[in-house]
């Protein structure tokens, strides 16, 4: 039987795992980045051991470095959450030759189902709905083009080995094709560690539909319901709830009949999540299988009353499911999502220190948080804080105790689309008063509303102790230090003041958020128009487009893959004699 579990990830994931092992009677062991050594879920766990390093790569990512913490920790078992290693069949294989549990699918599932096109495949033999697609990665834009003038637009170009919405572009033109092609091989490149890419028949203005899996190891599959995830931005979630509405009773049965036998003849055990679009007319499709635990898992546990982590630990100790079969829905339930990211700016992600974070409560409501005051959101992982669930007897009354629980909902210090989720609880098509008429790309295309931008957040004030921490067996212990002795021994001097910062010129174009300059979109002396792309940067796992402020003659300042601060120049563009 399990004793003490290893969390491979951090933030609110990490936190949530944390109370399960409390709840089943096993120790927790925490890791953290040199961003998270104060972070809460460090702070919760029994044990919490140094990833020493500051990216994604050297820290959650580092298979050798997670398996090493485990052999001096004394953990038996791994659970890997949600995002970084959740997904990687090298990483169970890795956690098993090690002889430690593996709180997941097996490897060999994990290979099947997380190649979208082998996934396609078992998808086809039990008879699940599905959408024309190409059998086989395509080699260059040339094929998705052809592909796109047999079956037309629009089409979806996606990750082979993706998930989570990474990976994915959606070309509605046949002139977007090599660009968001070549988008799409990046980020998989980045995410996933795999370029290869397929292309499907996009299902126009689809709903996001999901079925929630739970297996163990004596052959059950149980189906626990569905969701609704279609308020997505750039095909991340922002909003979902369970069960999905406005459904038929012959597609509510069609998903949870495909899901099961999906999972079945996969061999599926533990928790999973198989997905699928539905389309205006009604058609259904798969869409891929999430092998691992979803964000939005804690909808389904409020509904069924099952603890989904819960039951991963009793399937990983060889237990059967506690549930049989697909209990009724208790009422219904709806998450937002509470990511550091500014709906006034397009939803710039926003790394930074937390002022305030005050939860509401009452009735009905659960936050599974990441952060508090104090906290740190760094600009290096994911921009999930924290998640609010809400659940009611009825839709309706869920979505009016979701509008009491967002208006008491106070976080400070960076910004939150908490203005987005207090919008769209009342606007009439999320509301559904004549059925639910968002989709996918809703938020995008014909959501009206308009956010004010959030204030900048200002120098953080000088502590009069610079807090530090060593850590001893795995236990973390706090140190402080005078903030003057600190800053003369790494500044070799005084401060730069804020008055002594060079004033942004006309021409500048400066990094909207902090992140990696990935691409230049422009050449030395190359000419650009107001507005025109120049770059894309990528922070919190979203890349986002850098435009020039004004026309003229493209002089780039930092170099493609460097570090870049929100505000710093990065290329000038001087105007062309005679111009404003």
């Amino acid at each position: 039987m399990i004793e003490k579990v290893l969390i491979a990830n951090r933030g609110e994931v990490a936190c949530r795992i944390i109370r399960a092992c409390r709840d089943y009677g096993v120790a927790p062991v925490a890791v953290y980045a040199d961003a998270d050594v104060d972070a809460l879920h460090a702070r919760m766990a029994h044990e919490a051991w140094a990833l020493d390093g500051t990216s994604a790569a050297e820290t959650y990512l580092d298979i050798d470095k997670l398996l090493a913490i485990a052999r001096k920790s004394g953990a038996d078992a791994v659970h890997p959450g949600y995002g970084f290693l959740s997904e990687r069949a090298d990483f169970a294989q890795a956690v098993l030759e090690a002889g430690l549990l593996w709180i997941g699918p097996d490897p060999a599932t994990m290979r099947a189902l997380g190649d979208k096109l082998a996934a396609r495949r078992i998808a086809l033999e039990v008879g699940a709905p599905l959408v024309a697609g190409t059998a086989d990665p395509v080699q260059d834009a040339a094929q998705v083009l052809d592909f796109a003038r047999e079956h037309g637009l629009p089409i979806a170009i996606k990750a082979a080995f993706g998930g989570g919405g990474r990976g994915i572009r959606v070309a509605r033109e046949m002139d977007q094709v090599a660009e968001l092609h070549e988008s799409a091989v990046r980020e998989a490149r980045a995410a996933f560690g795999r370029g290869e890419c397929f292309v499907e028949q996009f299902l126009d203005r689809p709903r996001h539909i999901e079925a929630q899996v739970i297996a163990d190891l004596h052959g059950n599959v149980v189906v626990l319901g569905t969701r609704d995830c279609s308020l997505q931005r750039r095909n991340q979630k922002l909003v979902e709830e369970a069960p999905a509405p406005f459904l038929t009773d012959a597609q509510r049965r069609l998903v949870h009949q495909a899901a099961h036998d999906i999972c079945a003849a996969a061999d599926y055990v533990s928790a999973g999540t198989v997905e699928f679009l539905l389309g205006q007319d009604g058609q259904l499709s798969f869409l891929e299988v999430n092998t691992r635990l979803q964000v939005e898992h804690g909808i389904t546990e409020e509904t069924t009353g099952v603890d989904l982590v819960r039951e991963q630990l009793r399937v990983a100790d060889g237990l059967p499911l506690s549930v049989t079969e697909t209990p009724p829905p208790r009422g219904h339930s709806i998450e937002f999502r509470i990511n550091a990211e500014d709906p006034g700016r397009g939803y710039l992600p926003t790394p930074g220190t937390i002022t305030c974070f005050e939860a509401p409560a009452g009735p009905g409501v659960r936050v599974d948080s990441g952060v508090a005051a104090g906290s740190r959101v760094p600009g290096a992982f994911d921009s999930l804080m924290a998640k609010l669930m809400v659940t009611g007897a009825t839709r309706t009354q869920a979505l009016t105790r979701a509008r009491r629980a967002l208006d008491e909902f106070r976080i400070e210090g960076v910004a939150t689309v908490l203005p987005f989720h207090r919008a769209v609880v009342s606007h009439p098509a999320f509301v559904g008063s004549d059925g639910l008429r968002v989709h996918t790309r809703w938020i995008e295309t014909e959501m009206a509303t308009a956010f004010d931008p959030a204030a900048r957040p200002g120098p953080e004030p000088a502590a009069p102790l610079t807090r530090s921490f060593i850590e001893i067996d795995g236990r973390r212990m706090r140190l402080g230090l005078p903030a003057s002795l600190m800053l003369g021994a790494i500044h070799g001097g005084p401060d730069r003041t804020a008055a002594e910062e060079p004033e942004a010129q006309t021409g500048d174009v400066s990094a909207p958020l902090s992140g990696t300059l990935l691409k230049w979109h422009k050449q030395e002396g190359e000419q650009v128009a107001a507005d025109e792309q120049v770059a894309t940067l990528e922070a919190m796992k979203m890349e986002t487009a850098v435009v020039a402020p004004i026309a003229g003659t493209f002089h780039p300042v930092a170099s493609v893959g460097t570090q870049v601060a929100a505000g710093d120049v990065i290329a000038h563009i001087r105007p062309a004699p005679g111009s404003t």
